[in-house]
């Protein structure tokens, strides 16, 4: 069920209840809690009629299906797995994820995630989940490991984006993890494997859309010597990378540096996507010494403005 109400609308439903009844839920069991929820769902789910389905599918955001071509779609992801460099392994993650995901490592809202009756939540943020994945594969690699993983995932979000926009959308995603050598060296490392794949999807699929990587040092003194000496000058694409040292957003989500990619598109600038350091694996394997660099595209919008061969516009 999407969270999205307000405090005074969850007062007002607790107030309807006897007294100590959410305490007494609470305290429940996990196992007896889930009993409880799916009766209830059963209960309510028998009174639905052919016309609450018909009515629901119209009003309900959640439901709708996405707009634009899926074969399109569909293409330009298969280009963008084409061109994923051969050490970043492909996963097809659960459509949900354990319950707390995205707000136990980020700072991110319990009510804007689609939360299940079975102590999971429908996958918001596909990064998240992949860092688990990500934090599990690293316990059984030596201090030396590394471990880049990539993800195609429909994400589903509780919050109102607006008129028109839906509720669910795609995300290309990429999550590495390594340890810390020391000097940015790592650091340097991840982000010259994550900005050279991006410069090479967008030349290949959107080379007359001006693209741009656009990439902020979040007060690293480190990363910021790394970028000079070592990350751009490997990054020699056709893709500029251009730094943005005004951006505030995403400061306290990300840490050390981030990163957007933009577009045109008939003069107004495209938001594509969107990544950066995180303390992700860090707090999941309990060691100071990890470092998690993701970064994700939206390929609805990148397919909106590509022209895959052999796809009609």
């Amino acid at each position: 069920m999407g969270q999205t109400e307000t405090p005074d609308a969850r007062r007002r439903v607790w107030a309807r209840l006897p007294d100590g009844t959410r305490q007494a839920l609470a305290d429940l069991p996990e196992t007896d809690l889930r009993t409880l929820l799916l009766d209830l769902a059963a209960t309510r789910a028998a009174a639905v009629t052919p016309a609450d389905l018909m009515r629901r599918w119209r009003q309900d955001r959640f439901v709708r299906p996405a707009g634009g071509d899926p074969r399109a779609l569909a293409a330009v992801e298969a280009r963008i797995w084409h061109l994923l460099p051969a050490p970043v392994d492909g996963v097809e993650l659960a459509p949900v994820t354990p319950l707390g995901t995205s707000s136990a490592v980020a700072p991110v809202s319990q009510n804007r995630i689609v939360t299940t009756m079975r102590t999971t939540e429908i996958i918001s943020d596909a990064t998240n989940t992949l860092a688990i994945e990500a934090a599990t594969r690293r316990r059984h690699q030596s201090a030396t490991g590394e471990i880049h993983l990539a993800a195609a995932h429909r994400h589903l979000r509780a919050q109102d984006f607006g008129t028109g926009r839906s509720a669910h959308f795609r995300l290309f995603c990429v999550v590495s993890s390594a340890r810390d050598t020391g000097s940015g060296a790592t650091e340097a490392r991840l982000l010259t494997l994550h900005l050279s794949f991006w410069q090479r999807v967008l030349a290949d699929l959107l080379p007359a859309a001006a693209p741009q990587l656009r990439l902020t040092v979040m007060d690293s003194p480190v990363i910021r010597e790394r970028l000079d000496d070592t990350v751009l000058p490997a990054l020699t694409g056709p893709v500029p990378i251009v730094e943005e040292p005004e951006r505030v957003r995403g400061r306290g989500y990300y840490t050390d540096a981030a990163l957007r990619i933009v577009a045109d598109d008939d003069g107004q600038t495209v938001e594509l996507g969107d990544g950066g350091f995180t303390t992700w694996t860090r707090q999941l394997m309990g060691d100071a010494k990890e470092r998690c660099l993701v970064s994700c595209l939206a390929t609805e919008r990148l397919t909106a403005l590509a022209r895959p061969a052999g796809v009609s516009p």
